[in-house]
């Protein structure tokens, strides 16, 4: 039986419920469901894993994956909720006992209230125009200016210029732009509605009408990448506070 993800929200958390048999053929599709899961940017990720069973160990490898990914964007908690006793015996084995792991949601949700420092962003809806790089840079700078970032204004807004004009030249869809104030890094991302991949490639040459496209990024980023969304991607960057 192929595992079965429906996920629900509270407006601030999201809540993937599981139900079926893991296994390895369902790593790839889990895996890109709970990635959309994360680039919708909730406050938390909760993996309820009540009604899954394992028919394949190292499936469960998926869950790491997970959370390299949430580790490196958007910052994101995810926690496994509610396994059985099959589940919770295999996620307590040497090569998964770092898995954050709770006996219920409501003990994870009550985890998070004691944890939880809510943390700033800014966003803004942009039109795929020209006009909408310069406005993207005064969002940037407005972000670090108000949060005491001043080494970061020039590299932010180099990179909210070449993520939004990669949308305004290829993808020609609506985005949103949303800085981000995590406790290492300053997180930027653009959300579009073209499930394509960014692009030029870091390979092509620069780009003379819009500054040295995404290889810029990769120069100045401490990371970043791109992940699929509901109708569309999301493409991130991280820039390390100082």
């Amino acid at each position: 039986m192929a595992i079965r993800c429906e996920v629900s929200g509270d407006g601030a958390n999201l809540v993937a419920a599981l139900s079926g048999g893991l296994q390895l053929t369902d790593s790839a599709s889990l895996r890109e469901q709970l990635l959309k899961c994360l680039a919708e940017q909730p406050e938390a990720l909760l993996v309820d894993l009540s009604a899954m069973w394992v028919d394949q160990p190292l499936a469960l490898s998926i869950f790491k994956v997970v959370l390299r990914q949430a580790a490196r964007w958007p910052g994101t908690p995810v926690l496994l909720c509610a396994p059985g006793p099959q589940t919770r015996e295999l996620l307590s084995t040497a090569a998964n006992h770092r898995l954050p792991l709770y006996p219920t949601v409501a003990a994870a949700l009550a985890h998070l209230h004691d944890e939880r420092s809510t943390m700033p962003s800014i966003s803004e809806e942009l039109l795929p125009v020209s006009g909408s790089t310069r406005h993207a840079r005064d969002v940037a700078t407005e972000a670090c200016v108000r949060w005491d970032l001043p080494d970061l204004v020039a590299p932010a807004s180099l990179i909210v210029t070449e993520l939004v004009a990669n949308v305004v030249d290829h993808a020609d869809t609506m985005m949103t732009l949303r800085l981000s104030l995590r406790h290492r890094y300053l997180s930027i991302a653009v959300r579009d509605g073209s499930p394509q991949p960014p692009s030029p490639s870091l390979s092509g040459p620069p780009q003379a009408a819009t500054g040295r496209g995404l290889r810029l990024v990769n120069e100045i980023a401490y990371s970043w990448g791109y992940l699929p969304s509901t109708g569309g991607k999301v493409v991130w960057a991280a820039l390390r506070r100082p």
